[in-house]
């Protein structure tokens, strides 16, 4: 049955994980993240589902022990923070080229390098344009709260299954850290089933099968290439989601992910009670991402001030959906350092309608 908890955000992760009915993690402890690991290793889930949960001796090791239990069609996962990825990162192009299912957890710090480990949305491109070698595409979900984060594990290992590609869950240490009361979902069995592309030995009957990304032949690769890119365009086409608020009368749009949405929310309840109309859209998918949505409100609005922890990653992404058509603004936060609401409200009056 249902439960209610108040949880930190890494640890409702974790214990969404083993109801999610993963069958394994594999992971290294890096800050901000690293009660993930912690939380299950104290869980002993494979006493409760029979979840293997290792400590790898390093992030290449655990992105390849998921890409190995990816490969046997089992529910695999890792989780890191922004350095770690950017070492699992060949691993997850090896995944995406074999056409594996994996979920990926990257609760961001601050850099470029080692930098903070203060929260921070500085990987928005790595996750979103790619990150990797070779063109693929990772299904990235973005929460803004605990309860979403839980329910976007178990969203993510059923995306992963459904189209055989990783999906990655891009939070931060604001949601990563913080505590919220969530309604965990009731455990999910481990499956037994074994998939036909999965590699679980030759038995009398079962063809040949083999998972690889190598393919030496550029007619072959270029096979690939085209199946993997009609596969994105149908995630493109079904998997969209997104959030709207108070965007029926707005006369200007805030749009911004993640826990910058949470305060984003707070500073457009300010610019209302000044008499501003203004709006925001959060997008819960980065990949696919939410372009129509923001295309359809740029014929309604004056303009648009994307928010972010960053240096102006996604705003590209809004400005590639707008077209012109209205003034598009970015208002940013970085290193670890977090917007406050008068700040996001005074970049609104200064940079779009007074601008």
């Amino acid at each position: 049955m249902k439960e209610l908890r108040l949880m930190k955000g890494n640890e409702a992760l974790a214990e969404a994980a083993i109801r999610a009915g993963a069958d394994a993690y594999f992971g290294y402890p890096i800050t901000p993240q690293s009660e993930v690991i912690e939380y299950l290793m104290t869980e002993n889930p494979v006493e409760r589902t029979g979840m293997v949960v290792l400590q790898a001796e390093s992030e290449v090791a655990a992105i390849n022990m998921v890409y190995g239990a990816a490969g046997c069609g089992k529910k695999a996962m890792t989780s890191s923070s922004s350095p770690g990825i950017s070492l699992k990162m060949e691993g997850i192009s090896y995944i995406a080229g074999a056409e594996l299912p994996c979920l990926i957890v990257n609760v961001v710090r601050g850099g470029p390098g080692l930098g903070t480990i203060q929260p921070s949305q500085s990987d928005y491109f790595q996750a979103v344009k790619g990150g990797g070698h070779g063109d693929y595409k990772l299904l990235v979900l973005a929460p803004a709260t605990v309860q979403e984060t839980v329910d976007f594990v178990k969203l993510g290992f059923d995306l992963a299954f459904k189209y055989r590609n990783p999906v990655m869950i891009l939070s931060d240490g604001i949601i990563g850290q913080m505590m919220e009361k969530v309604e965990l979902f009731e455990q999910v069995p481990r499956s037994t089933e074994q998939p036909e592309w999965a590699t679980v030995g030759k038995k009398p009957g079962r063809d040949h099968v083999v998972v690889t990304s190598l393919q030496l032949q550029s007619e072959e690769q270029e096979k690939v290439n085209l199946r993997l890119q009609a596969k994105y365009r149908v995630i493109e086409k079904n998997e969209i989601r997104y959030e709207t608020y108070l965007t029926d009368d707005a006369e200007y749009l805030f749009v911004s992910f993640g826990s910058a949405a949470r305060i984003t929310r707070k500073a457009m309840e300010m610019a209302r009670a000044k008499g501003i109309k203004v709006g925001l859209l959060r997008p819960q998918t980065l990949f696919p991402y939410p372009y129509e949505a923001i295309k359809k409100l740029a014929d309604q609005v004056k303009g648009i001030l994307t928010v972010e922890m960053n240096a102006g990653q996604m705003v590209e992404d809004v400005r590639l959906a707008v077209n012109g058509k209205v003034k598009v603004e970015h208002f940013g936060r970085f290193g670890g350092m977090i917007p406050n609401p008068d700040e996001i409200l005074n970049a609104l009056e200064q940079k779009i309608i007074g601008g």
